[in-house]
């Protein structure tokens, strides 16, 4: 992994984050690491020795995934050829069932990794089989946003089952669905709300790992680099937030109006803040997830865009506490709670690996022990991140 100068080390250290004057000239790693989406290898055997000594909190999330319905070993694949998804997934055409699926294939998988139980392998084995032998399209409106909510869910599963498992011959049909059907719908970005588009770079990244495709990776972290800047704002970015150049939002009124009519600006505000949190979360969490892979893969993101990860979860976490009254100048006063179990990546990796106080965040997290699945892309946090140096 690549090593941190030593002043940037410090200033991580003091939770100073800024971002770098130069981009790193290259993305993609010169050669992938797996398992290597979303958790390493190293973060694995770090929860497998906790589970196996009952430690807390680990034994506790571990549970509440091996007896969730996404770890039956009883559990039936519903593939389809065409899954068909409308705004909100009206209509819902294999949407719930291909992104559940999806989920369950990596909860097996987890699950066979820390218990060594070959039964959770081949479950997690026979759901990708079965997608990889069935879908051919995503179709309606919301079919990018669901192509990319299962296609952030497929590669860890397969990262695990493909590098550690090993016993799967159907892995290059289901490489080929990734390449093939999963792909080209989110290759593009989208100019939607910010979620969309940061739920797209997610899975991009992990296709491009378990794939070993450097163009997909590179494509993802380009998409990745115009959209946090324009999802978090800093107040560094000045008097207006930064904007992604396809959307041609030139105006204050219309930046303003994109932002969900929310006019002054401050630190850790994202562009669907006063939309409600339960979408900010997914965006939260994907900018946060698309930190950690990198990471894993050996190059470093935290120092360019650790700061707008830190004060997002902070800003957040503060008002999803509801501790004091909403002012006016946020969101007219109103806030539509409910962040979702999002949390836990990025405040391990800001947190626990490089020591930056985090008190909001931390409060919240602790407080929502064990984190569970949002039922559409993110799973078993705690199990995988908490307090995990690895």
């Amino acid at each position: 992994m690549r090593k941190m100068p030593l002043v940037l080390a410090a200033a991580l250290l003091a939770g100073t984050l800024t971002a770098p004057a130069v981009a790193q000239a290259a993305d993609a790693p010169a050669t992938f690491t797996h398992p290597g989406v979303g958790v390493s290898q190293a973060q694995l055997d770090f929860v497998r020795a906790k589970v196996q000594a009952g430690a807390q909190p680990w034994t506790n999330a571990f549970n509440q995934a091996k007896s969730s319905s996404y770890a039956s070993l009883s559990r039936t694949p519903k593939p389809r050829a065409v899954v068909e998804c409308g705004p909100y997934s009206n209509p819902n055409y294999g949407c719930t069932d291909e992104r559940e699926d999806a989920i369950a294939a990596y909860t097996d998988a987890l699950l066979w990794y820390l218990t060594q139980d070959d039964r959770y392998a081949q479950k997690s084995i026979e759901l990708m089989d079965a997608w990889s032998a069935t879908i051919t399209d995503h179709t309606n409106s919301n079919a990018p946003l669901q192509t990319a909510w299962a296609g952030s869910s497929w590669p860890k599963a397969a990262e695990i089952i493909k590098y550690e498992y090993g016993n799967w011959p159907n892995a290059g049909r289901f490489a080929t669905m990734l390449r093939t059907v999963y792909v080209p719908k989110i290759i593009n970005g989208s100019n939607s709300n910010g979620n969309w588009e940061l739920s797209m770079t997610e899975a991009l990244q992990g296709i491009g790992v378990f794939l070993e495709d450097k163009a997909i990776y590179d494509k993802a972290i380009a998409l990745y680099r115009l959209r946090v800047p324009a999802y978090v704002y800093l107040e560094s970015d000045g008097a207006l937030p930064k904007t992604v150049p396809s959307q041609n939002l030139n105006t204050r009124d219309k930046i303003v109006s994109y932002w969900q009519g929310q006019g002054t600006f401050v630190s850790g505000l994202t562009q669907e803040t006063c939309r409600d949190f339960t979408h900010t979360g997914y965006g939260i969490s994907s900018i946060s997830h698309v930190l950690e892979t990198a990471r894993i893969q050996g190059v470093d993101m935290y120092p360019e865009f650790g700061e707008r990860l830190r004060q997002a979860l902070g800003f957040q976490s503060k008002w999803e506490r509801n501790l004091e009254p909403v002012p006016s100048w946020l969101c007219n006063g109103t806030l539509n709670r409910g962040l979702g179990p999002i949390t836990e990546v990025g405040y391990n990796a800001l947190h626990t690996r490089l020591g930056i106080a985090m008190a909001n965040t931390q409060a919240l997290t602790e407080s929502r022990r064990p984190a569970g699945s949002n039922n559409l892309f993110v799973a078993w946090e705690t199990l995988t991140h908490a307090e995990n140096p690895s």
